[in-house]
C-alpha cells in the first residue's frame, strides 16, 4: 500500500499533523517545519508534493496560496489495513475483565450487607 510507505517519512507525518483538520496553507506547514526541524522551504515542497501525488493531502489554489487538506478516505485505507493485525479479542476481553470486577465488588457488598449467623450483626458499622 502506497500510503503506508509515504507516511513511513516521519516528516510526512508531521505534515499531516499540522495539516490536522482543517485547511492549511502551504506557508504556515513550511513556517512551522523550518522552526521545529529546520528544514528549507524546497525539501518541505517536496514532501507535500509525495502526499498529494499518493493522494493524502488535496490542494486548492486561493490567490497565490495554496491550501492543504488531509485526504480522510486514504487513511482510512490505510487504518483498515493495519486493523487486520489488531487483536480481535482484546476488547471483548476488557469487558469481560471489567464484568467479573463488578461481580465480585457486588458479592464484596453482598457479604457485608448479611447478618452474620453467629452474632445476628449485620456488616454495617457506624
Amino acid at each position: 500500500m502506497a500510503a503506508l510507505d509515504v507516511l513511513g517519512e516521519p516528516v510526512r507525518r508531521r505534515i499531516l499533523e499540522v495539516i490536522g483538520l482543517a485547511e492549511v496553507s502551504a506557508g504556515t506547514v513550511s513556517d512551522t517545519l523550518r522552526r521545529e526541524r529546520g528544514l528549507s522551504q524546497p525539501a518541505i515542497s517536496q514532501h507535500l508534493k509525495v502526499l498529494r501525488d499518493n493522494g493524502l493531502v488535496t490542494v486548492r489554489a486561493v490567490g497565490t496560496s495554496r491550501l492543504y487538506r488531509v485526504d480522510r478516505a486514504v487513511l482510512a485505507e490505510a487504518a483498515a489495513w493495519l486493523d487486520q493485525f489488531t487483536d480481535p479479542w482484546q476488547q471483548p476481553l476488557d469487558a469481560l475483565e471489567t464484568e467479573l470486577a463488578r461481580g465480585r465488588r457486588g458479592r464484596r457488598a453482598t457479604a457485608r450487607d448479611t447478618p452474620s449467623q453467629e452474632t445476628g450483626l449485620t456488616g454495617d458499622v457506624g
